[in-house]
């Protein structure tokens, strides 16, 4: 089939699924976080834990929860994960070292799933479903938690300021709407072959003669929650690209839109939740440009050949696998590394420098488009309000946002969560490039000027990248199993994920203690093709003047070699 053909085809069906799916399931969902009635399995649940579901919470106990529940889930699973090998299923795999640990522990608590070891020989496949699996649906819980939370700010008035009960939220989120999709998928992956077992794996005869062991694990349950929650971490090294996790090329179509459904959807659970459906069509709008637009550019620069052994091959082939080609490849890195989720079905460190400075800027554009679940709504919610007070500036318009008038306050937070990522890419990749330890663990690295030093100086830009904003995918050319990255990379995990969730309850609890101003003549209207290019500008512009520098000493002077 021709490429072009191809690439049109997977669009397609991928658009026209997450548009038949857009209102039911955004409707859903606006009706889980709204409904207040208790499932039996929640009231129980409720009575165990002791929990008035009843109770709202204000700002300050709704992230007091929040961070008490992550914390408790980072404490359990670096335990889990050092005492493995007493546990069964063990598959006479010894226990975790502190570093990977603590490491993969802050990892898959914060929604990165940043895997700096190799899965088959480190985690058992008791550790795999009980420990990584859990936070799979626990990490995308609170993101979706956190943007509900925000939502009803805007529709409320509460004096005492309670935002809601995260608790109430947490399992609605896990039990309503990521526990049943993630059943269904997992099913679908199964009709195409993905494996789930507990076996630790059987032995065969390769081509060459030789013996191999062959890793086994429950992967197809594993799988779905991996791409619904926009987890990304893999139950193979090899990721989405490991015939056992992703065999065909309908379980790759299957996988790119369980990781854009509930991001893209949740624009139309905020528009039916603020009773304003337009309000979410001009965010979904945005989303749409923004992917759409990292997409051409990944498949133009994927498409046209670079380097002797690609002209002669006849196309950039070198790391993608051949069942998907150049189209599934594409498609699935910029739905990656714009939803927060990490997974890979193709080596980023061997696309063009075009392409892979794509997939860098994706995520440097804070993830929003669509971005992981939950936090691609409050990432572009917050990105709106600083739209909208620019834009009230600009033309002399009260800046207010759903009949929420922003002050000083409200911008000050929103600034400070839009913030957070840039200082910690920019920061942790500037000392790392100057430590002269580090270069010995890039994959490609040279003197000063040349290609191996430039796209060294990317591995480390995308690291960072990848970390400060919970997405998980890597340039595998840089090795990061030193003590300094588990640490730095660890940190800019912790901080990526927690600084911009306080920052935006607070904004939160600061929206839902005013009352809702109507809208007049002097208001900026926030729907349609005006506002939704001023808010695609705000996004753009906040990363080119942030991130330029970086890019132009990485991808784009690599591209220009």
């Amino acid at each position: 089939m021709n490429p072009a053909l191809a690439a049109g085809l997977q669009i397609a069906l991928v658009i026209g699924v997450l548009a038949i799916a857009y209102v039911p399931l955004g409707d859903y969902m606006a009706r889980v976080y709204t409904s207040d009635k208790d499932l039996r399995v929640e009231t129980l649940l409720y009575r165990v834990c002791r929990i008035d579901s009843r109770a709202e919470q204000t700002w300050y106990g709704y992230a007091g929860s929040l961070l008490g529940f992550s914390a408790a889930g980072v404490v359990f699973l670096y335990f889990l994960q050092r005492i493995q090998g007493v546990l069964p299923l063990h598959g006479d795999l010894a226990g975790v070292s502190p570093a990977v640990a603590f490491n993969t522990a802050v990892s898959f608590v914060t929604n990165t799933n940043w895997q700096s070891y190799v899965p088959e020989t480190t985690m058992s496949n008791f550790t795999q479903p009980v420990g990584l699996a859990v936070q799979n649906f626990a990490s995308a819980s609170v993101g979706m938690a956190v943007a509900v939370a925000l939502t009803r700010a805007f529709v409320r008035v509460r004096t005492s300021g309670e935002i809601g009960n995260f608790w109430v939220d947490l399992t609605r989120g896990s039990l309503r709407i990521l526990l049943p999709m993630s059943f269904v998928i997992a099913l679908v992956l199964l009709s195409q072959g993905v494996v789930q077992s507990f076996h630790s794996g059987f032995s065969s005869t390769g081509l060459d003669g030789s013996a191999v062991r062959n890793a086994l694990a429950p992967a197809a349950s594993q799988e779905a929650i991996k791409e619904l929650g926009t987890n990304g971490g893999g139950i193979f090294n090899t990721n989405a690209a490991h015939p056992f996790e992703n065999p065909t090329p309908i379980s790759n179509i299957v996988e790119i839109i369980a990781l854009l459904i509930i991001p893209v959807s949740f624009t139309r659970t905020f528009g039916t939740m603020v009773g304003n459906a337009r309000q979410g069509l001009t965010l979904v709008s945005v989303m749409a440009l923004l992917w759409g637009t990292l997409l051409a550019v990944t498949l133009w620069s994927e498409s046209n050949t670079r380097g002797i052994a690609a002209t002669a091959a006849g196309a950039m082939m070198e790391g993608k696998e051949v069942r998907f080609g150049i189209p599934g490849s594409a498609l699935f890195a910029v739905s990656t590394t714009g939803t927060s989720t990490g997974a890979v079905n193709s080596f980023h460190d061997s696309f063009s420098a075009g392409g892979g400075g794509a997939l860098i800027l994706n995520m440097l554009l804070g993830e929003i488009a669509p971005g992981g679940v939950g936090t691609g709504l409050y990432g572009i919610l917050v990105l709106a309000l600083i739209a909208v007070f620019v834009g009230g500036l600009l033309v002399g318009r009260t800046p207010e946002y759903l009949g929420k008038k922003l002050g000083k306050r409200e911008i000050t937070l929103a600034a400070l969560s839009v913030l957070v990522m840039p200082a910690l890419v920019l920061i942790g990749t500037g000392i790392t490039v100057i430590l002269g330890s580090t270069t010995g663990f890039q994959g490609n690295s040279g003197d000063p000027g040349t290609p191996g030093s430039i796209h060294g100086f990317s591995e480390v830009l995308y690291a960072f990248a990848s970390a400060s904003n919970n997405n998980g995918s890597a340039f595998a050319g840089l090795t990061v199993t030193s003590d300094w990255f588990q640490s730095a990379l660890g940190i800019a995990m912790l901080f990526g994920r927690f600084l911009p969730i306080l920052f935006v309850l607070a904004l939160a609890g600061s929206l839902v203690s005013q009352r809702q101003h109507p809208s007049g003549a002097g208001t900026l209207p926030t729907t349609g093709g005006m506002f939704a290019g001023l808010l695609t500008g705000t996004v753009v512009l906040v990363a080119a003047l942030t991130f330029f520098p970086a890019l132009a000493l990485g991808p784009i002077a690599e591209a220009l070699q």
